[in-house]
């Protein structure tokens, strides 16, 4: 395949987002726009992304990192100037150049695939992606010849009553020439109110030139569109998660109600599994086959294994075995290890344990910092103590152990295999296999106490 570089703009601050945070970070389904653009890219064959940008760059280079290659457009003076930034990067390329809005999530690597591929086939020195709009006011048409070659872009303030009738729009991305794209955009003026240096001049000079300008038809529109506001955010995350849980659906998961549950693009969830409403499923996250998801249910870049069962719980950065149930109203924070058959229980929170094999942690506890092993019973009410103000201790509960309810581990402290704590012990120190431990004051019974009170 020939090579294909990718010039996206991101430069501008996306004032209409009335936001301090640059408009391309901005998320859709749960991942930065300008990654969707940047992975779109990739899927299409581009070897190098080259990203222009202005407003917000030390925040956008922290979320990207060496992901891509830097431009920088420190005056905002036009789309034509912004490519033109790229050009030291690309001096010695000769190839296609994609020219890319940062602020496009919905396109997709099939698409612009589409565009390269039309552009070399018909030895285009540019090629638009366009679409066919009901309603096209205030977008640039595309006139066309007989032929099917793009003659000129008519804005909207400059077309005649026939030129408005046309259907078919200007998207913004673009398919270039890279040599005779920079040395076009060298020679461009900014003889408009705005001031501005415009990419659609180049198209112009082209045609001028009688050189090849071609047109791709996007399959739909709404993979096209742009964000500019927050209601356009809204409107492309309904867009992208619509496709995701369709594409879900396909491959064999219920979805019990798809305007209620929401799943970002990078999760993975296997066949049979159910997930009910008012699920978010976040991150990087993979669920097996034959679990149950919700309701009410929030999973964050966490691995659930086949046949676990999770319901008005949160999980967060997690690793889940098989046949592992959570919740109600459990509390899975970032480091938690679930063995095969574990049962996490209502009102339970686990932060950085492990939980062995068939363990049980039923109801009304707190664990932190712990090491659990396999077939342990953990009462009702037991918290580990695992932070003394300064400093975080582990807990340790060897296999076949038995904590009683309302009891008290205070780390560092290990409860040996098979040994029991009984019910309402605060433990300080460790108990050794098979051995019982007792830690609470003796009770004292006072005869009478309550006449006496009332005398």
């Amino acid at each position: 395949m020939e090579r294909a570089t990718a010039v996206i703009l991101a430069a501008g601050k996306g004032t209409r987002m009335k936001s301090n945070l640059p408009k391309v970070l901005h998320k859709v389904c749960g991942k930065p726009m300008i990654e969707h653009v940047i992975t779109a890219a990739e899927e299409a064959g581009v070897e190098r992304n080259i990203l222009v940008i202005g407003y917000g760059a030390e925040k956008i280079e922290e979320t990207l990192e060496e992901r891509v290659e830097y431009a920088y457009q420190h005056e905002q003076l036009g789309t034509g100037h912004a490519v033109l930034q790229g050009a030291d990067l690309l001096r010695d390329y000769d190839g296609a150049v994609l020219v890319i809005y940062g602020d496009t999530p919905l396109l997709t690597g099939e698409t612009l695939a589409k565009l390269l591929v039309n552009h070399r086939q018909k030895g285009a020195v540019a090629t638009i992606l366009t679409a066919m709009m009901d309603n096209p006011y205030g977008y640039g048409r595309i006139i066309r010849n007989s032929e099917g070659g793009v003659v000129r872009i008519v804005e909207e303030k400059d077309a005649n009553p026939e030129e408005k009738k046309i259907r078919e729009i200007n998207t913004g991305t673009y398919c270039f020439d890279s040599k005779l794209l920079f040395a076009a955009l060298e020679k461009i003026t900014p003889n408009n109110a705005q001031g501005e240096y415009y990419l659609t001049d180049v198209i112009s000079m082209f045609v001028e030139r009688n050189l090849r300008v071609e047109a791709v038809v996007a399959d739909d529109v709404l993979e096209t569109m742009g964000v500019n506001s927050r209601k356009h955010l809204a409107e492309a995350d309904y867009y992208l998660r619509q496709q995701i849980l369709d594409r879900l659906m396909d491959e064999g998961v219920t979805i019990v109600d798809p305007l209620s549950t929401f799943i970002h693009s990078e999760a993975k969830i296997g066949k049979d599994t159910i997930i009910h409403p008012f699920t978010i499923i976040e991150g990087k996250t993979f669920i097996g086959q034959d679990c149950v998801i919700g309701p009410s249910t929030r999973i964050a870049d966490s691995r659930i294994g086949d046949g676990s069962i999770i319901e008005h719980s949160t999980v967060l950065e997690s690793n889940l075995g098989q046949a592992v149930k959570v919740g109600p109203y459990a509390y899975l924070r970032p480091g938690t290890v679930a063995h095969n058959g574990v049962k996490i229980g209502d009102f339970v929170e686990i932060k950085k344990s492990v939980i062995g094999e068939g363990s049980k942690i039923p109801h009304l506890s707190y664990v932190g910092d712990a090491e659990i092993g396999s077939g342990v019973n953990v009462g009702a009410g037991t918290i580990t103590c695992n932070y003394d103000g300064r400093n975080k201790f582990k807990t340790v509960i060897e296999d076949g152990a038995f904590i009683g309810s309302n009891s008290n581990l205070v780390a560092p402290v290990k409860i040996g295999q098979r040994a029991f704590v009984g019910a309402g012990s605060t433990v300080s120190k460790d108990v050794p296999a098979k051995a019982l431990g007792i830690a609470r004051a003796k009770q004292k019974n006072i005869e009478d106490w309550k006449s006496k009170q009332e005398d």
